[in-house]
């Protein structure tokens, strides 16, 4: 049964707006990250071993097993290949238009002064996608796209081992490629719908990596995986330390934390609509949270009734009502503005106003804007951004949403300054003269010569 709290109670609880990373600094992903960089392959396979179902001779999945796997899905599961196709295009066409607006400018500050920028797309970017419980092939599509839209030239991707089906009678009849057991030395593999999402993607290359150990390959680079320069992607709280661990080294695009959603509801909204999106978040992990506030008594009455009776429903009821019981919330407010209010210091992955459309909706949407993606009226199912509507589900959790957003083109691009300046403009003899200045302030005295060097020059006219 989920809690069904006073806004006082909430109040008092400053537990409730602190971030819930649920992590820690791991002295076991820095082992793997020291062994990884100074081993490479080796420490790859060794880890594999340790902690995959299998543990191939090679890394690399050739493009005609990618390829062969998009055909099958396209043969045997028409509909799944049509979507994965459709959500790639939307994503593609709102990264797109995300690129457009990040323009190349210059501009003439002061007479022959000119600044500008440039947005520049990193050289190689690396995706993850975890294959555990839930093997994500949404998130292929989450990450590979924006990083093509930004003009990265290429994309690698790793995803967690498996048996190859060639190797699927030798594992069988040794008793391996199971969790503790795996088979050892066979051709690379990994999720097969993975590949297939891969391949519609356009995924450059794809290595049979998982974990922390991933991280570390595409971080610093192995004999078969190329170093690259930004790493995203989602992952368990291993991949999201050995992210954290490798910033700096790379790029890379947040440290995530247990998934959220954040429901406004007001007496129009549909008790089994809130009820299913509370629950689309919990049976993520146990430590999901599924959060809704409204003024409406009755309303949460009959959602915590509607969430009880779909629960029993559930094939992922054990990780979903560990989620509601111990995470969830439902908070009775005094008003909608005050739920915005809690939503702006929660800072929520996810933010939905199921409320009706008008001048109430309106206010509401001015208000908020701490939040990762927010779905807007009670049509704007939050699970449409995580699969085909054209946004990023790779959004900021534990209340990053106050200062950052979520996966985008930008992360993929470099913003660098430009300047040019015409000698003996008036723009490029006063900047030369107030750098001087600063330079003598600060005690550098190079920086004062430098920019005085070419003050003369400009003055004289030589």
């Amino acid at each position: 049964m989920i809690k069904i709290l006073k806004a006082t109670d909430i109040e008092k609880d400053e537990s409730f707006f602190k971030g819930r990373d649920f992590g820690q600094s791991i002295e076991t992903v820095r082992d793997v990250l020291k062994n990884v960089e100074a081993r490479k392959d080796e420490a790859l396979r060794e880890y594999a071993a340790k902690f995959d179902v299998a543990a191939p001779a090679s890394f690399e999945i050739p493009q005609e097993t990618l390829k062969a796997a998009a055909d099958k899905m396209k043969r045997q599961n028409p509909s799944l290949y049509d979507s994965l196709s459709y959500s790639h295009d939307l994503a593609l066409r709102f990264a797109k238009r995300q690129r457009e607006s990040f323009d190349d400018f210059e501009t003439e500050l002061e007479p022959g002064l000119y600044t500008g920028q440039k947005n520049i797309p990193v050289d190689r970017a690396g995706v993850y996608v975890p294959a555990g419980r839930f093997p994500l092939v949404s998130s292929v599509v989450m990450t590979i796209t924006p990083a093509a839209a930004a003009g990265v030239k290429e994309i690698f991707l790793c995803t967690p081992p498996r048996v190859h089906p060639d190797d699927a009678q030798k594992a069988k009849d040794s008793g391996t490629g199971t969790s503790g057991k795996p088979f050892i030395g066979g051709k690379p593999y990994a999720d097969e719908n993975i590949l297939a999402a891969a391949y519609i993607c356009g995924a450059t290359k794809v290595f049979a990596a998982g974990g922390a150990q991933a991280i570390a390959a595409l971080a610093f680079g192995t004999e078969s995986i190329p170093r690259v320069d930004v790493i995203v992607g989602p992952g368990n709280k291993f991949v999201a330390e050995a992210k954290k661990l490798v910033y700096g080294t790379v790029g890379i695009d947040m440290v995530a934390g247990p998934t959220e959603v954040f429901i406004i509801a007001d007496s129009s909204a549909n008790p089994e609509w809130v009820a299913a999106d509370l629950l689309a978040q919990a049976e993520h992990d146990v430590v999901a949270q599924p959060v809704m506030a409204t003024p409406d008594e009755k309303l949460a009455e009959a959602v915590a009734a509607e969430l009880d009776r779909q629960l029993e429903l559930l094939p992922t009821k054990e990780t979903a009502s560990k989620s509601i019981e111990n995470f969830g919330r439902i908070i009775i407010t005094d008003s909608l503005e005050q739920a915005a209010d809690f939503a702006n210091r929660k800072a929520p992955e996810h933010l939905e106003l199921a409320v009706a459309e008008g001048p109430v909706c309106d206010a509401l949407i001015a208000k908020v804007h701490n939040y990762g993606s927010l779905f807007i009226g009670h049509n704007s199912a939050e699970v449409f951004g995580d699969y085909a509507a054209g946004l990023n589900h790779t959004l900021p959790t534990s209340g990053s949403a106050r200062f950052t957003g979520g996966l985008s083109v930008r992360v993929f691009l470099k913003t660098v300054t430009t300047l040019r300046a015409v000698a003996g403009s008036k723009g490029a003899i006063a900047s030369a003269e107030a750098a001087g200045h600063l330079g003598d302030a600060e005690g550098l005295a190079a920086h004062a010569k430098s920019a005085r060097y070419r003050l003369t020059a400009f003055t004289s006219g030589k």
